[in-house]
């Protein structure tokens, strides 16, 4: 693959969306390549449809491994129809959540095991990871007392309504996951401003791809 693919990650209430919305013209205006930016799940029209499946608080009887299996099925359609061809023609990818996510909530959160669901990834995946990946960090209470104060204006999923004990699950997964991959992961305090935490993660941006400045 000739493009970058970074991904932001965090617990929810951890600010990705709002990040990555402000962290894009930054980066249009500075960088030499073109720049896509995509989530998960999600990302192609299939994908989006299973999103709309996994993430309905109406589907309470939805067993964990399904739920994975939507998940890692979401993925595999993004990668074909948008991850992989982006990388191609060698733009710069930015994706809100990847692989990271489905360790976390479904091997951790959910219980189902984290090497299990990463296994079902690799296959999905065919091993592409990505090139850098932004970890924003926040307590889980913090996390989600943003949520609660903002879910009038963003959608208020099946994930958001877990209690603390599942989001502190997760943080504890992710926190794992960035001692063990120091290269790729980099943890980022989300306590702060968004204006701090863009320019954080413009600058590690910039430092990582210098050329592509």
């Amino acid at each position: 693959m000739e493009g970058i693919f970074i991904t932001i990650e965090g617990p929810d209430g951890a600010g990705k969306t709002s990040v990555l919305r402000e962290l894009l013209p930054r980066l249009e205006d500075a960088m030499t390549i073109d720049i896509v930016a995509t989530r998960e799940p999600g990302g192609s029209r299939i994908a989006e449809e299973i999103r709309e499946l996994i993430l309905n608080p109406a589907n309470t009887e939805m067993d964990v491994r399904t739920e994975a299996l939507l998940y890692t099925a979401s993925r595999r359609q993004h990668l074909v129809e948008k991850i992989k061809p982006t990388l191609a023609r060698g733009a710069l990818l930015i994706c809100d959540r990847f692989v990271d996510s489905s360790l976390v909530y479904q091997g951790a959160g959910r219980g189902i095991g984290i090497q299990e669901v990463a296994e079902m990834n690799r296959f999905a995946t065919e091993g592409i990871e990505p090139d850098l990946t932004l970890y924003l960090d926040i307590e889980a209470s913090v996390g989600l007392e943003r949520i609660n104060r903002s879910k009038e204006e963003r959608q208020f999923d099946r994930l958001d309504q877990e209690k603390l004990e599942f989001h502190e699950q997760v943080r504890a997964a992710y926190l794992t996951l960035v001692e063990d991959n120091q290269e790729r992961i980099i943890l980022i305090d989300a306590a702060g401003s968004i204006e701090e935490v863009v320019t954080t993660c413009f600058n590690l941006i910039k430092e990582r791809f210098p050329t592509r400045f």
